[in-house]
């Protein structure tokens, strides 16, 4: 797991200075402080910092060319098949046991094109062609890595962190905020693949690749993808077959590795798993002091149960105060999701002794996890009926008592499933963004069809996967990588997606939800310790913006220049936040997005036109 930064130049003489390059390559120490190291060809720069996992020796070092001299590689993450690829392709004359290495066999044996599709891990990857002379892009299926690219007259700048980007040469002089998805930020706390907030700048999206040539022209081509119509194609294989495979691939490590461990479903699992094949494997879990929120006792029932040493993180809410403002630097992104905090401090104290974690992510999103999914299903009958006749059928029976639903006062089904991600209420997002949509690609997201229950599930998956999955790989990928520490999701194992995906889903009551992954849990531990209320991985948010937090809050929303005053109705969103103090809402995460919103540009140093 590491940071990588590159240059690809449309100008001859375009190549910055070696100084500014490695000042920016520099950002991303954190990513991976085993080793940084350049290399400068024509027309392309590029940078790279490890943190070495696999063949840890300076073999294992990048950016790397390949044998035959054609191809120059940066590649950021982990490839779990690289083995079999090795063995499959009859791959020789390999200098070092790294992925890496696998990895630039293949594109000398198969080329670009041929290789990526391959390929099943958790990466980002660039690669200069020196042949036909042009840069390649390409991020892997689920979205785990980050990659940021921008397009510049001078050239291309390809990064792992946002802000490597932005205040690139090339481009900090002529930032401009994209006032759509500036309100994509507001409403769900992220950037959506494949857009950021400036123009000019983007991401790749889950499975593309990305192809760029000396005069500028892009190519974007999705190589991997899960689809958005349901297959019904059987699948045989068994899910704890596959699950227990993917596994096992991601404990392939050289240095400690170790499991994350909650109250829940999915990282218990991982973690039964995981101790199949290491018999002295360690967990982590996070207790909190607040009894409303601390899952910390349900997780050692299941540590004890498997026999696993766990370490419980225990911390103060005092002790997670502190950490706010350090939290909120692991960013260089707008980001609002407040789950980051105990994120980032327990990926500090696992740290402490292990380089490499399995997570459960992943496995709500796949495994129909969130009640708002059944939720859906259980109203979705409304919009079967016009507006004018379902709003005043709503007012009657909830007036009666038969019912207690706001749902059908929503104009339309897409609608009404926004809302359950929005963290800003929509009149207050159109009154802040007057005659401004959100962005094409995050509506795209939300476009249902109300049709058979089966396949509103499907949709249903495909929004959690390729929508709130990202907030949630974003918050575990800048909060780990921060302290310089490698999260592995095995749910995110291609082969695990795949039987998914091909599974009809069925949710008719709370039961119903994860059934699969319970299932398996019940294998390895007695019942009585699933299905007990699980908390969350969260703090009192509402307590600390109306105490500890509140005086920064206001500093930094009422006293500090407000960022991004040209594309927004800065009033409505003070005002929200006034009325938030005065009782006239409760809505601690919506915000909580304008809060940090404010913290972000003032931690990383933003100097540009608003």
């Amino acid at each position: 797991m590491c940071g990588f930064l590159g240059e690809y130049t449309f100008k001859p003489n375009s190549l910055t200075e070696s100084a500014s390059f490695e000042a920016l390559l520099a950002l991303s120490q954190h990513r991976g402080p085993d080793a940084s190291c350049t290399t400068r060809g024509s027309g392309f720069q590029l940078g790279f910092n490890r943190l070495a996992i696999l063949d840890v020796s300076a073999q294992g070092n990048q950016p790397k060319a390949s044998p035959s001299g054609r191809y120059q590689v940066v590649f950021n993450g982990e490839l779990y098949n690289y083995q079999d690829l090795a063995e499959t392709y009859a791959l020789t004359n390999l200098h070092s046991t790294s992925d890496t290495e696998v990895l630039i066999h293949l594109l000398d044996t198969l080329g670009v094109a041929a290789t990526i599709p391959l390929l099943n891990g958790m990466f980002a990857i660039a690669i200069i062609d020196t042949e036909i002379d042009c840069l390649y892009l390409t991020r892997d299926f689920a979205g785990i890595k980050p990659l940021f690219y921008g397009e510049a007259a001078e050239g291309i700048v390809m990064a792992s962190q946002f802000d490597q980007v932005f205040k690139h040469a090339w481009f900090c002089d002529a930032l401009a905020l994209r006032p759509e998805v500036v309100k994509d930020y507001f409403g769900f706390g992220y950037m959506q693949a494949p857009n950021t907030i400036y123009s000019g700048i983007f991401q790749v999206n889950p499975g593309a690749l990305v192809c760029i040539n000396r005069q500028g022209a892009v190519l974007k081509n999705t190589v991997v993808s899960f689809s958005q119509t349901q297959d019904l194609e059987t699948n045989r294989t068994t899910l704890a077959s596959v699950l227990q495979a993917a596994v096992s691939k991601q404990l392939v490590s050289d240095v400690p590795i170790a499991t994350f461990l909650s109250g829940g479903i999915d990282s218990p699992l991982i973690s039964a798993y995981a101790k199949t094949h290491i018999s002295d494997i360690e967990a982590f879990t996070l207790a909190v002091d607040n009894p409303l929120l601390n899952e910390s006792e349900i997780a050692k029932g299941y540590a004890d149960h498997l026999g696993i040493k766990q370490h419980v993180v225990s911390v103060t809410e005092s002790d997670l105060l502190l950490e706010i403002d350090a939290h909120f630097k692991a960013f260089s992104e707008p980001f609002g999701d407040y789950s980051s905090i105990p994120t980032y401090v327990i990926s500090k104290e696992a740290k402490k002794n292990h380089t490499v974690m399995l997570s459960g992510d992943g496995g709500d999103e796949l495994f129909f996890g969130y009640p708002r999914m059944l939720d859906v299903i259980r109203k979705r009958w409304w919009f079967k009926m016009p507006y004018v006749i379902r709003k005043p059928l709503a007012q009657l029976t909830n007036a009666l008592g038969i019912t207690k639903t706001w749902a059908p006062y929503f104009k339309n089904f897409n609608a009404f499933v926004t809302n359950k991600h929005l963290k800003l209420p929509a009149a207050t997002l159109d009154g802040a963004f007057p005659d401004t949509a959100f962005s094409p690609s995050m509506t795209d997201l939300y476009a249902f069809t109300n049709s058979d229950t089966p396949a509103v599930l499907h949709q249903l998956r495909w929004n959690e996967f390729y929508a709130h999955m990202q907030r949630v790989l974003v918050k575990v990928d800048r909060a780990s990588m921060a302290h310089s520490l490698e999260v592995r999701v095995p749910f995110l194992d291609k082969a695990s997606i795949d039987w998914a995906w091909r599974q009809r889903g069925a949710l008719k009551t709370k039961h119903d939800l994860k059934h699969d992954l319970k299932r398996l849990l019940a294998e390895e531990v007695p019942e009585s310790l699933i299905n007990q209320k699980k908390m969350g991985f969260t703090v009192p948010l509402k307590d600390w913006l109306h105490k500890e937090l509140k005086a920064d809050l206001m500093h930094a929303v009422f006293e500090v220049p407000f960022y991004g005053q040209a594309v927004m109705d800065v009033l409505v969103l003070q005002t929200y936040v006034q009325d938030f103090f005065d009782g006239k809402h409760d809505n601690a995460w919506g915000v909580w997005h304008i809060y940090a919103w404010q913290k972000w540009w003032m931690l990383h140093g933003i100097n540009v036109k608003t």
